[in-house]
């Protein structure tokens, strides 16, 4: 039998003490798995009590990356064996209450919305340990928490519960004048004495209005009363031996579009205390229309409680679109002082007056961030001013200051308030300016080290990543175009292929133009003004404007050439093969072309040659050379596919898809451009989409689909100007095979309209082939023909066999 075979499992106990030493730690469930080197399926059913007898091997292995040393660990690893009391069993027995008539100094509990979770942790912890600090920024709600768990455990304590709030006039005699006092004994000398028995809890409010007396009289609470047991609350850290902190986070908020439902926005704990307190001073019920404007006015006051009960209770007068309007950019103004003289602005400032010189530096600098970011990040910003970040972050968590939020690097982000305060601090203090610019040049840096991922197998995470930087990406942007255009110049420029893929050709172009045409540019580095360029006319390519950008585009060659940089030089000539393919211009399209694959061949670079070959199947197709398109195409995909090169291989499946149209195989066709349309989910750029949906569209159109081309080219509405001609190609082939020829006419002359100058002049043959097609009138057919004849001749063009039939009908 086993040594503890008559002792409790650990259940429900284990689990909470557990969730609440990681949540303190600021890790998540992953992180802590990684760390002790255990399954993340064994934190998982630890935290939910389903692992009833863990090994021991295992909590040493929890306790070890938890940090635990000496009582901690051991109660710890005591509670996981099943020796010490579950909370969540016995707190909830009355019968334990009335047989111990315990006491209650206390007074009675105040609604608490959204803790849950902590009200269970924090008892949990309570049941394990001596000393339990709830820590936080002031008006997270640390008391009304505080207070609700000293209710909720009183059970295991018929000795007696109480509390005692500090002032900041309070001397640690006072403390232990006020402790004996609640406790019903004459003198703190009688303490030990009072507490001997059974267990006593005695919670303390507000540590931090006089840290050290507090202090004080907690050390020497500890050493006379050792069975009383101790729930403070403080803005900042409590010192004392064996104490375990627990940050009070703000309640959570909806992310933007979360929610379309009263209901369902309602589940979020900080709209739910909203709407609680605006019932308290308005009749009328929250609209329909109201709810959108409703999750963003809480989104803006960042979970904080304080701040919640502030905006709530100017709905008295206000609707909740004047709130949001008056306050949504102005959060710290809420509010007149309330009754116990406090405002928004004063609780921030209280714990920022709590800060050392080096931490409210780092405050300072962090407030630059317009949203998540790691700690990676926040030690190349703070390089230089702070030695120790890892130390400097923890303090600022600690102190409820900084959240941590989500999983994953980008996790943490300084309360909405927090931020507005500390930039207010700034702008005071004159250097606003040179906050702003250190975060721009940092992610200038960022963006240059990245950019080369953004092809390749590494593209899918560097998106990401730039995705979820988009708020201080545009930040940075906005700041350097206008104090520091060089960096502004080096970050755009870096941007080029992450605007592409996510469709934001204009708004990027737009950037590197005005930054290009900023003349404090004019002697910037030639690498950067270089790739800038070419980023400009990359761009400029995806909506048809790519001969505007020529000149910048053939300077930046020159620069590239001049400079020796053999990556600049290929990539220019790609550039340069791509823009002359899209206004027709076959010769230098083709030198282009034919001179990257020699550079890329040359100097090894594998992808670069293939991204070569994958171009060059234009020119096959130019000249009617399909089967060699084909050949060379199913290659790129292949070498591809090894390299694990998600986009490229997606690249290559468009083309082929296009290959097999042109040939005549519709099936085929249909099914390799929906094989590339999955793949381009994963990896992004909604051009090449639109692309390969309408490749799909015009095979079903000539295939018989009538009804999936329809649906694809309604579908292909919502892409705009981009997709005008493809969409009225799709109904020039669909107006054809109804026989409605002079409807099909005016399509495909539409769609020659909209292609010319777009993308491939083989487009724009295939539209004109249509018109003719459609034109039952020989004397309106010849100037047709002859406009083709003009048309294939100046870019190189032949035409394909299947155009030859269609004008043959």
């Amino acid at each position: 039998m086993s040594p503890d075979h008559d002792r409790p499992a650990a259940g429900v106990g284990f689990a909470a003490v557990l969730r609440a030493h990681r949540r303190a730690a600021g890790l998540t469930q992953q992180e802590l798995a990684a760390r002790a080197g255990v399954g993340v399926r064994t934190v998982r059913e630890l935290e939910r009590g389903r692992a009833v007898r863990p090994q021991r091997g295992t909590v040493d292995l929890l306790a070890e990356a938890l940090g635990l040393t000496a009582t901690a660990r051991t109660r710890f690893i005591e509670t996981a064996r099943g020796r010490l009391h579950d909370p969540g069993a016995e707190a909830g027995r009355a019968e334990v209450a009335e047989r111990f008539h315990r006491t209650i100094a206390l007074p009675p509990p105040l609604p608490l919305v959204g803790r849950d979770e902590d009200l269970r942790d924090v008892a949990g912890l309570l049941a394990a340990y001596d000393v339990v600090l709830l820590i936080g920024l002031a008006g997270v709600g640390k008391s009304c928490l505080a207070l609700a768990v000293a209710h909720h455990v009183a059970g295991l304590f018929p000795g007696g519960v109480a509390g005692i709030s500090i002032s900041d006039i309070s001397a640690a005699d006072d403390i232990l004048a006020g402790t004996a006092s609640v406790f019903g004994v004459a003198r703190a000398a009688e303490l030990g004495e009072r507490c001997a028995g059974e267990p006593c809890l005695l919670m303390v409010d507000g540590a931090d209005r006089a840290p050290g007396a507090t202090t004080a009289a907690l050390t020497w609470l500890r050493a006379n009363a050792p069975r009383l047991r101790l729930l403070v609350t403080s803005r900042q850290p409590v010192d004392l031996p064996c104490v375990v902190a627990w940050p009070v986070a703000p309640l959570d908020v909806p992310p933007p579009g979360a929610a379309s439902s009263l209901g369902e926005l309602s589940a979020y704990p900080a709209v739910s205390l909203f709407l609680e307190r605006l019932r308290q001073v308005r009749r009328h019920p929250v609209e329909p229309a109201e709810v959108p404007v409703l999750g963003e006015l809480v989104r803006r006051l960042g979970g904080l409680p304080l701040a919640i009960e502030l905006a709530a209770a100017r709905g008295r007068v206000l609707e909740l679109t004047e709130i949001l309007d008056r306050y949504g950019h102005r959060v710290l103004d809420l509010g007149e002082r309330r009754p116990e003289g406090q405002t928004l602005r004063d609780a921030v400032a209280a714990s920022y007056r709590l800060l050392g010189h080096t931490d409210q530096l780092a405050l300072e600098r962090l407030a630059a961030f317009a949203g998540r970011w790691s700690l990676d990040l926040a030690e190349e910003l703070l390089s230089g001013a702070v030695h120790d970040v890892e130390a400097v972050v923890d303090r600022l968590v600690g102190l409820g200051l900084v959240g941590v939020r989500a999983t994953g690097p980008l996790r943490f982000r300084l309360l909405d308030v927090v931020h507005d305060f500390v930039l207010e601090r700034c702008a005071k203090g004159g250097h606003l300016e040179e906050v702003r610019t250190r975060h721009a040049r940092l992610f200038a840096r960022l963006a240059a080290r990245t950019a080369d991922d953004l092809a390749g197998p590494a593209m899918p995470v560097a998106v990401l990543m730039l995705d979820h930087l988009l708020s201080d990406l545009n930040a940075a942007l906005h700041h350097a175009a206008g104090a520091d255009p060089s960096t502004g110049l080096l970050l755009a420029g870096s941007l080029t292929r992450w605007w592409r893929f996510r469709g934001r050709d204009r708004e990027g172009r737009g950037w590197l133009r005005r930054l290009l045409d900023d003349p404090r540019n004019a002697g910037a580095d030639p690498a950067v003004r270089a790739w800038a360029q070419l980023g400009a006319a990359t761009l400029a390519i995806e909506h048809g404007e790519g001969l505007a950008e020529l000149a910048g585009a053939r300077q930046s060659l020159e620069t590239f050439t001049r400079l020796n940089d053999v990556g600049g030089q290929i990539a220019a000539h790609t550039c340069l093969s791509r823009l002359w393919q899209a206004v027709g211009g076959y010769d230098d399209a083709r030198r282009h072309a034919d001179a990257g694959l020699f550079l890329a061949t040359r100097t090894g670079r594998r992808r670069q040659v293939l991204t070569a070959h994958n171009d060059l199947t234009w020119h096959d197709i130019r000249v009617g050379d399909l089967d060699t398109a084909r050949q060379r195409l199913e290659t790129v995909e292949r070498l591809a596919g090894e390299a694990d090169d998600a986009r490229l291989r997606a690249v290559a499946l468009a083309k082929l898809a296009e290959v097999a149209r042109l040939d005549g195989r519709y099936a085929a066709a249909v099914d390799i451009g929906r094989r590339a349309l999955e793949l381009l989910a994963e990896v992004g750029d909604p051009g090449q989409r639109v692309r390969v949906q309408g490749t799909v569209g015009l095979a079903l159109a000539e295939s018989g689909g009538a009804a999936e081309a329809e649906a694809i080219r309604a579908a292909l509405a919502d892409a705009g100007q981009a997709a005008d001609g493809t969409r009225a190609m799709i109904g020039g082939y669909l107006a054809l095979a109804r026989g409605e020829r002079a409807h099909a006419a005016k399509l495909f002359e539409s769609a020659a309209g909209a292609l010319l100058g777009h993308h491939d002049a083989r487009d724009v043959v295939e539209a004109l082939v249509g018109v003719a097609a459609s034109t039952d009138d020989p004397a309106g057919r010849e100037p047709l023909l002859a406009q083709l004849d003009e048309v294939c001749q100046r870019g190189g063009l032949v035409l394909l066999p299947r155009d030859r039939a269609l004008l043959r009908r």
